[in-house]
């Protein structure tokens, strides 16, 4: 039993070197794990799906274990309000965020330029480009078209045309001042920068550099954490010396939420869920008790519109749409020759076109999603209308027509009244003439519950 106690003394006193023995280990320089560099691809347009991945991992990065996040970016543009997301992470996160525009051949315009002067370090490889800022309107083009595309390639300043309209002007000089402010905290071109907002210029690579619109070429990643080593950055508003060779090099792709999320704020996507919630409610109405369209209806348009809210989309041209498909349904009923019908298609037609109208690649509605959906609700009005002529045509098998002309037999007879069997049913019945019974008779006329008969 003494011995017992001292072995348990014995490890209780050993224990503290144990555990001071472990951290030792773990902190040792060989043992140490080394940082990482982490990637993220931007290719595509700057959405609500594309600035939820990137906020995600902005967010999730660590400065003990993660030395620097690379956005390797390709992009024609986006959303602004995903842009400005996007651009609030970087400037808020702990760790350094490089922009690097690449492969060869891939370009930072737009939303693209203004993350790339918002970002600690910019970079391009050869044969990319930067530039063509200028927001734009939802229903038209380019607030400055003002410049040739010649000069907008060359990176010439073109002589920017004033808008005529207040509107106009507030955009563009909230846009030029954003950038400047993004320029400032980086040291980096902001004349250039308005000149891109203004004027939609663009430039290549060499002469961004030349700009100082960026700071490194870089053929790769390995060679970009190369070039940007030892140099010093701002980073969430402090001063920070970057230690990027030797980083380990870790992509990080969207995972199933993202591009779950990415498929829904798809125009295209989310126009269809759109019509399926629609006709499933309306198919249930029609057919109650039916469940299954009333239940994927139902789905479909609650997906719908939280996708729809993500999304920059004309109002008129929804209201347009609904009341396409109600024409067509009114016609289906109505029976109004098709005039109803032609109305909707040709509203239904109008709307999805106008649902859609921002100039963002990635964001408009596909010509061939409209067509195909017109051509559909137009096959459901021909099917329905072809429905209701059928139903037309048939006799009729119950209520007062359908005893009109049908065949039965006398049961009884007293006089000018008495019963008959009509369709299996017994009848008070009268006749101009006395009947016998098991006389076969023909209905002419009903008066409420009295039939009016004749001998056959």
């Amino acid at each position: 039993m003494m011995r017992s106690r001292a072995v348990k003394v014995l490890a209780l006193l050993c224990l503290p070197i144990l555990l001071a023995l472990a951290v030792n280990l773990r902190a040792a320089p060989g043992a140490a794990a080394v940082k990482r560099a982490v990637v993220l691809d931007v290719n595509g347009v700057i959405g609500p799906a594309m600035a939820d991945y990137i906020v995600h991992q902005i967010a999730a990065a660590n400065p003990a274990a993660d030395g620097i996040i690379i956005l390797r970016m390709n992009t024609p543009g986006g959303l602004d309000t995903s842009m400005r997301q996007i651009i609030s992470a970087i400037l808020a996160s702990p760790v350094p965020v490089a922009t690097f525009v690449a492969p060869s051949g891939a370009r930072a315009a737009s939303a693209g330029t203004y993350i790339a002067y918002a970002s600690a370090i910019a970079a391009m490889a050869p044969g990319t480009n930067i530039g063509a800022a200028t927001p734009v309107q939802l229903g038209g083009g380019s607030l400055f078209p003002g410049g040739s595309p010649q000069q907008k390639q060359s990176g010439k300043a073109a002589q920017p045309q004033e808008p005529q309209d207040t509107e106009t002007r507030k955009i563009v000089n909230d846009a030029v001042a954003y950038i400047k402010s993004l320029a400032a905290l980086n040291n980096r071109n902001a004349d250039w920068a308005a000149d891109a907002v203004r004027s939609a210029t663009s430039v290549p690579a060499t002469e961004a550099l030349s700009l100082h619109v960026i700071d490194v070429i870089a053929d790769n990643v390995p060679d970009l954490l190369r070039a940007i080593d030892g140099r010093t950055v701002t980073v969430a508003g402090k001063p920070q010396r970057l230690a990027t060779a030797g980083l380990a090099v870790v992509d990080v792709p969207q995972d199933w939420r993202t591009e779950l999320f990415g498929l829904i704020t798809n125009p295209d996507v989310a126009f269809i869920l759109m019509l399926i919630g629609i006709y499933g409610l309306i198919l249930e109405f029609f057919n109650p008790g039916a469940v299954a369209p009333g239940l994927i209806g139902a789905i479909s348009l609650v997906v719908a519109l939280y996708a729809l809210a993500f999304i920059p989309i004309n109002y008129a041209g929804a209201a347009l749409v609904i009341v396409g498909i109600a024409l067509m349904i009114a016609e289906v009923h109505i029976g109004a020759f098709g005039a109803l019908g032609v109305g909707g298609i040709a509203a239904f037609v109008i709307g999805a076109l106008m649902m859609f109208p921002a100039p963002v690649p990635g964001f408009g509605l596909s010509a061939i999603v409209v067509v195909v959906a017109a051509v559909v609700s137009a096959a459901l009005i021909l099917l329905g209308l072809a429905v209701l002529l059928r139903a037309h045509r048939k006799p009729v098998v119950t209520g007062s027509e359908a005893l009109i002309g049908a065949e039965g037999e006398t049961v009884a007879w007293d006089g000018e009244e008495g019963r008959v069997r009509v369709n299996g049913e017994i009848w008070r019945a009268r006749a101009a003439a006395p009947l016998q019974a098991g006389a076969p008779v023909k209905v002419l006329k009903r008066d409420g519950l009295v039939l009016r008969v004749e001998a056959i």
